[in-house]
């Protein structure tokens, strides 16, 4: 299962009002890149029949099952304060993480 956090929520649906076309929710996957070998990508897509749908705080996030094997149990939140604004993405399936934080294995 993959969790927002409240102001993650706040942030997708800020977000998609001004840049998602109507039929695109939120897209969590896994690409490879990065420091780390993988990194996270975030985008607004046209749900896949089969994707894995999450459902919290009125935010429709939508996973692939080959990412999902890799996100279980994630947290998503979102940090606007002085130490940088951006989505953070705490992944329990993490072995070691890069400085940023976007990259992991």
């Amino acid at each position: 299962m993959i969790q927002l956090t409240k102001q993650a929520a706040q942030a997708i649906l800020k977000l998609q009002k001004e840049r998602a076309q109507a039929d695109h929710v939120m897209r969590l996957k896994v690409v490879a890149g990065g420091c780390s070998g993988l990194e996270y990508s975030m985008l607004f897509d046209v749900p896949q029949a089969d994707d894995i749908s999450v459902d919290q705080e009125g935010v429709k996030v939508v996973v692939d099952p080959a990412s999902m094997k890799r996100l279980e149990g994630v947290v998503i939140d979102f940090d606007d304060g002085l130490s940088g604004k951006g989505f953070e993405i705490r992944n329990p399936n993490a072995e070691s993480t890069c400085g940023c934080g976007r990259s992991f294995n």
